[in-house]
């Protein structure tokens, strides 16, 4: 069954064993006022095999707090009774929901957003709905900066709190080495590096099963594609999993405070935002390059959410 496009997106929201960031997350989220009009899907990972006692109880402590949540119009939760991880869990979820619904709002257990959140991605999805260039929207920015245009496109995804369509998720790619010699062999391997972002090194650590990661392929598979996100110049979600309760560690650099009001939605070219990309992939040359000896080594350990 497929939605009307003019129908709100439905939210995806994926937990795990965070019983205190799931409760913040879906407190934040009940505050919008789309809230109340939206679909939400909730998909729990199930314990792993050598799940402690502690670990157990975190994951029955989860399903509680989901299980009275009545912020939504319509909430469906979906319980797996095995771990998935979080690539698989993403990868499945979202194909089958935005299969349904043509469009999407993601989002995960430590993303706190604003009250303007769904009012934003809505406002994106409808916008830039036929717009082939543009693979998604996301309600975080790197380096938040009021002199940026208030909306503007970047050639890098984002995992926290974004959104997407059937059309633009219909092109990721799974396999990471197909991805990864794509990029070799048309020589694009510096390119892929926003701003000496070390994405490269990612991808051939998801190649190597070092990591797993569905983000990284995404952006992989945007990029081979030449695709953009749309992005707010301040950052409308906040990441509160900075706290080593996930599987990353605190990183300063993605600290940032919650912005509490409308962002302003007007209608952008991809072309008007060369100097936003320009300004940000200098702030990234900025950050990472002198990052370089230590970054990746913090960067494993947070490698699902940052992309």
């Amino acid at each position: 069954m497929s939605m009307k496009n003019n129908t709100l997106a439905p939210i995806i929201l994926f937990v795990y064993n965070r019983p205190w960031h799931t409760k913040q997350t879906l407190d934040a989220l009940a505050k919008n006022e789309l809230a109340k009009e939206s679909v939400l899907y909730i998909y729990a990972d199930g314990a792993k095999a050598n799940a402690t006692e502690e670990d157990l109880q975190k994951i029955k402590e989860v399903r509680e707090v989901i299980s009275t949540f009545k912020g939504c119009k319509e909430i469906h939760i979906i319980v797996r009774e095995k771990n998935w991880g979080l690539a698989d869990n993403v990868i499945d979820g979202v194909t089958k929901i935005v299969n349904q619904y043509e469009k999407i709002i993601v989002l995960e257990d430590d993303i706190v957003v604003s009250s303007y959140f769904l009012e934003f991605m809505n406002k994106g999805l409808d916008l830039y709905e036929n717009n082939d260039k543009v693979y998604g929207i996301s309600g975080y920015l790197f380096f938040p900066n009021s002199q940026l245009p208030s909306t503007f496109f970047l050639p890098i995804g984002s995992s926290w709190g974004w959104a997407t369509w059937k059309r633009a998720w219909d092109a990721f790619e799974s396999n990471a080495e197909k991805l990864l010699q794509k990029i070799q062999d048309e020589s694009l391997e510096k390119q892929f590096n926003f701003g000496s972002y070390p994405y490269l090194e990612m991808l051939q650590n998801q190649v190597n099963g070092i990591v797993n990661s569905w983000a990284i392929r995404f952006q992989a598979s945007i990029f081979i594609r030449k695709g953009y996100f749309l992005y707010p110049n301040q950052s409308i979600v906040k990441n509160i999993g900075m706290d080593n309760s996930g599987t990353h560690c605190k990183e300063d650099v993605y600290e940032n405070e919650l912005y509490e009001r409308v962002v302003n939605m007007d209608v952008q070219s991809i072309d008007k935002s060369k100097e936003s990309i320009k300004w940000v992939r200098n702030k990234f040359e900025n950050q990472f390059s002198k990052q370089k000896d230590t970054f990746w080594l913090r960067l494993q350990t947070q490698i699902k959410k940052i992309v």
